[in-house]
């Protein structure tokens, strides 16, 4: 089934604005989605949506900032775009720190607005190559079994063949061939390839991948 393209979502509670911006996000061919309340869009959202939003900081009931937390919260990380009609240098600040895409005052300028929209959505598929990419290495760290685990442990602490070896009871020559069956699984060429992939993806002694915590280690 194709992906559907990119959605611009739209939270704000003054209609005809509404109704006007998504306009004129449909005049340049954008796929929008709009809410009168963040209630309304916190029910419908999908997280494995691509695309980004557009919110209005002050809304009756569940306020933009409070909208903003929750998605955050639950691990969505969708570029957020405040456009609002009562927000001052302050809060703009706040809500950049807080790590929204961008803040704007209404009336925003036109262009402006569609080329930051533009922008959130370049990030937010960006966001998603880069979480696909390191899903995808996880996964192979997670056929490792539990001896080329402490093999890798090793390795990316800098330890011999000998050294790891002599921790493990079994002889180097063993932790060779271990070794070698980790960067094939892996898919990288070299101990450093090993070494520079894992610590890039998280790895350490004390908070090993997640994803290696559950139970479909190999054992052997």
């Amino acid at each position: 089934m194709r992906e559907l393209e990119p959605t611009v979502f739209i939270v704000d509670d003054d209609a005809p604005a509404l109704k006007d911006l998504e306009a004129l996000l449909k005049s340049v061919r954008l796929r929008t989605k709009i809410y009168l309340s963040g209630e309304d869009f916190v029910r419908d959202h999908d997280g494995s949506q691509s695309g980004c939003l557009i919110l209005e900081i002050r809304l009756p009931g569940m306020g933009g900032m409070q909208i903003y937390r929750r998605l955050r919260e639950e691990g969505c990380d969708i570029p957020v775009i405040f456009l609002t009609g009562h927000g001052g240098v302050p809060m703009a600040v706040r809500a950049i720190h807080a790590g929204a895409f961008d803040f704007l005052q209404k009336p925003a300028n036109p262009q402006y607005l569609i080329d930051r929209v533009h922008a959130a959505i370049a990030q937010d598929r960006d966001n998603r190559r880069q979480r696909a990419e390191h899903e995808g290495i996880a996964r192979r760290f997670q056929t490792l079994s539990v001896r080329e685990l402490a093999v890798l442990d090793g390795v990316v602490s800098g330890q011999t063949s000998k050294a790891i070896a002599q921790t493990l009871g079994i002889e180097p020559k063993t932790v060779d061939v271990h070794r070698a069956n980790i960067m094939r699984k892996v898919g990288v060429g070299t101990p450093a390839g090993l070494v520079y992939l894992a610590l890039k993806n998280g790895y350490s002694r004390e908070r090993p991948f997640s994803c290696l915590q559950d139970n479909s280690l190999v054992t052997t």
